[in-house]
């Protein structure tokens, strides 16, 4: 699981705001829509929490006891899978009693699954010159990429990073949930280089 926002989530189907226990959760940076439900996820089931060290370090003092923490370039293989943090290009903190709290860098993952598949999850960021290295390093199938705009980059630049990438499939992210998110995946598809599916998936929905 990345990033569980659930409870308080709009776009979220009643029946997932309490989802299947999951092995990991992949936290990309500290906001509320990123982690609010983080606790709430970890202390119900075994999962190991894979974050920044500052969040990890956080999540320790609330409680939460299967931590995996690393940092941006590091590797890691948690429940089977190879995990790689990659940079992201964004703010990170949590207000947590009334007080901002700083989480850590924003990061990006790269996940290798058990059949060779590779993700590239970039969290919530800005469009950055290394995702051609990040495609080059890793040569992910599938990027989950932010379109909202405003807080992400946009549709255009999602798409030139499908272009550094090289990868085959693009699932667009952070859009629609809120009126100042006004990137769709509809103007995705306009700028988007030949070759590349847009997965389009809408809340809870399963795709192989």
């Amino acid at each position: 699981m990345f990033d569980p926002w659930l409870t308080t989530n709009p776009a979220c189907p009643e029946r997932l705001k309490r989802p299947p226990a999951p092995d990991v959760i992949l936290v990309s940076h500290g906001h509320f829509d990123h982690m609010d439900d983080l606790l709430l996820v970890a202390r119900g089931s075994h999962a190991t929490v894979v974050g920044s060290v500052e969040l990890c370090d956080w999540a320790s003092r609330k409680g939460v006891a299967n931590l995996a923490p690393m940092n941006k370039g590091g590797s890691q293989s948690v429940a089977g899978l190879r995990i790689v943090m990659t940079d992201a290009r964004h703010s990170s903190g949590y207000v947590d009693g009334g007080q901002m709290v700083y989480m850590g860098e924003a990061a990006g993952y790269v996940l290798t699954l058990e059949d060779g598949l590779t993700i590239y999850y970039a969290g919530d960021t800005a469009l950055f010159g290394d995702m051609r290295l990040i495609g080059e390093l890793y040569k992910p199938d599938i990027a989950f990429l932010p379109i909202g705009d405003r807080f992400t980059m946009d549709p255009a630049a999602a798409a030139r990073a499908c272009e550094w990438l090289g990868v085959r499939q693009v699932v667009p992210m952070h859009w629609g949930t809120f009126p100042l998110l006004t990137g769709t995946p509809e103007h995705l598809a306009t700028f988007l280089p030949g070759g590349v599916e847009i997965l389009m998936l809408k809340p809870g929905d399963v795709a192989e």
